[in-house]
């Protein structure tokens, strides 16, 4: 098995804080104006592929009052898994993501690409074995 906590994007106290792994604040990766291809990012993120649906709506993490609809989902692009809220991140908070995502989803031309139905469940068993502090 991977190590699938390598590959979660977002796994920052704010967004995970019931979760004691989580890799510390969202904040200090915050800039303070839009980064090149923000918008091109953030519909990436939106396109991934849904492990887990949460019909419901969060509250931004860091105070804005404002709602995500779905933001609890998990998502995929079959490497990386991201929160459903992720993409509101980086467009409100212009929210800095690891490099080597940024390069990944331009090289793929910000188009989240195919992935098997065996793929989506091997993540989706991987994610539950995380969850439950399970390692195969």
């Amino acid at each position: 098995m991977s190590d699938i906590r390598r590959k979660i994007l977002g796994f920052y106290s704010e967004l995970w804080p019931s979760n004691p792994e989580a890799t510390g604040s969202i904040r200090p990766l915050m800039a303070v104006a839009p980064q090149p291809n923000e918008s091109d990012i953030a519909s990436y993120l939106r396109g991934g592929h849904v492990l887990f649906a949460s019909m419901g709506v969060v509250d931004d993490a860091l105070g804005t009052g404002e709602g995500i609809v779905g933001g609890g989902s998990l998502l995929t692009d079959g490497e990386w898994l991201w929160r459903g809220d992720l993409w509101f991140y980086v467009s409100r908070h212009h929210l800095v993501l690891p490099a080597d995502f940024r390069a990944k989803a331009a090289s793929l031309g910000y188009a989240v690409p195919a992935v098997e139905q065996e793929r989506l469940m091997t993540l989706t068993d991987e994610l539950q074995a995380l969850r439950s502090g399970k390692r195969k």
